[in-house]
């Protein structure tokens, strides 16, 4: 096998096709096909036909292709990498998490209540684990409100987001539906709207910032006015 992919190189590169052709045609390396035919010399004409080939369309977008392909293969790599070093949570780790999401996306003013807004699943997954496993809020105790574009099915969002969240339709306040005065991009970006998810319980949302101050640097903490 070997001997013949040598023999079909040395025929090629005679006819003054490049070793890169040779190489991609003969699916071997670009080292090989040089050892093959290091003897054999291209005339003057063939080695201006290689480098006009190689400027030509065909081979510029060939060149593209492969960088492409290859710089997707190294990124693809970095990221299953970094995903494979994350473990299942730990209930500590799961207490962090969920009290960093809420500080960065839930309900800070005093209301009485502890809610978060979001459009991404995945954080609604992780902040209904939150509750549940950390918090211990029994089902019956979540309220949920979704916001859509006019133009969006509010019966369909309703249902994703109660497949996403394990909350009944019945513990949903009415869907606000706004106008589709947003980009085109932005409404087909989210296509269920976003959900936000309530629990009435003034000591509870007490609790959330009393841990959000605990994670400020010390320097920084402080006690809300309305408490002193």
């Amino acid at each position: 096998m070997k001997k013949e992919a040598q023999a079909r190189a040395r025929a090629l590169r005679k006819k003054g096709i490049s070793i890169n052709d040779i190489a991609g045609t003969l699916g071997v390396s670009k080292g090989s096909v040089s050892l093959w035919v290091r003897d054999i010399k291209l005339t003057k004409e063939q080695r201006a036909q290689n480098t006009a080939r190689g400027f030509s369309r065909d081979a510029i977008e060939k060149r593209r292709i492969a960088r492409i392909t290859k710089t997707k293969k190294r990124h693809s790599a970095v990221f299953l990498d970094a995903q494979k070093e994350v473990s299942a949570l730990t209930k500590k780790e799961l207490w962090l998490l969920g009290v960093a999401l809420y500080w960065g996306e839930g309900t800070k003013t005093f209301k009485g209540n502890v809610s978060i807004t979001n459009s991404d699943p995945a954080i609604i997954k992780i902040m209904m684990r939150f509750f549940r496993e950390i918090l211990n809020i029994p089902d019956h105790r979540f309220r949920c409100h979704v916001h859509t574009f006019a133009h969006k099915n509010a019966k369909l969002a309703e249902a994703y987001w109660s497949g996403v969240t394990r909350v009944p339709v019945g513990q949903f306040y009415k869907t606000y539906t706004k106008p589709s005065s947003a980009s085109r991009q932005k409404r087909e970006t989210l296509p269920y709207g976003t959900v936000g998810i309530y629990i009435c319980d003034t000591a509870l949302q007490l609790k959330m910032l009393g841990w959000i101050e605990g994670l400020k640097p010390r320097d920084m903490c402080h006690v809300p006015a309305h408490l002193l």
